[in-house]
């Protein structure tokens, strides 16, 4: 999720690393604390990998500033992420907003709509937080107000992402 973010910003524009710390915390932050522990390694395997590039420059201040910017190689790996994501990039929320991210860097629309499809078949299975043996319980059938709750705000918020979804999987149509 990292690594994708990382490729994903800077297909944008060349960052240093300060910058992308900053653009990384504020998508995933809320989430998943970007620490200079996590991201300057997570950089250093890409670099290692022949995915970024870096160039020295002179800083604004008196210290000299690392501008990272993707390799062709690195464009192509964000390419093929975002065009073969792994399952648990479509299943789980954060790192399916991480992916929604940068989706437009997808060039083929076909292939956009291919994972939007993917993310729909997942959230047409019917699921729930809670279970009744085999059985998924819906916020209707519990009596504990806070699963009801969760259950309730879930439904929803798997409502809009839906519409978006039939929406946006209609307009990628007509541009086929």
């Amino acid at each position: 999720m990292l690594e994708l973010a990382l490729l994903g910003f800077l297909y944008d524009t060349p960052l240093h690393g300060y910058e992308l710390r900053k653009r990384v915390a504020a998508l995933m932050g809320h989430v998943r604390p970007v620490a200079e522990s996590t991201l300057y390694p997570a950089v250093k395997r890409l670099e290692n990998a022949g995915l970024l590039a870096r160039e020295t420059q002179p800083g604004s201040a008196a210290a000299p500033r690392h501008v990272l910017t993707p390799t062709e190689q690195g464009r192509a790996e964000l390419r093929r992420r975002l065009a073969e994501p792994a399952e648990a990039d479509i299943t789980d929320e954060n790192r399916w907003f991480v992916l929604l991210a940068f989706l437009r860097h997808l060039p083929d629309p076909s292939a956009q709509a291919a994972v939007l499809r993917r993310r729909l078949a997942f959230l047409d299975e019917p699921t729930s937080f809670f279970y009744a043996g085999d059985r998924p319980l819906p916020a209707e059938e519990l009596d504990d107000p806070f699963r009801r709750g969760i259950l309730t705000i879930a439904r929803a918020t798997t409502t809009a992402e839906l519409r978006w979804l039939r929406t946006t999987l209609d307009s990628l149509g007509s541009a086929l």
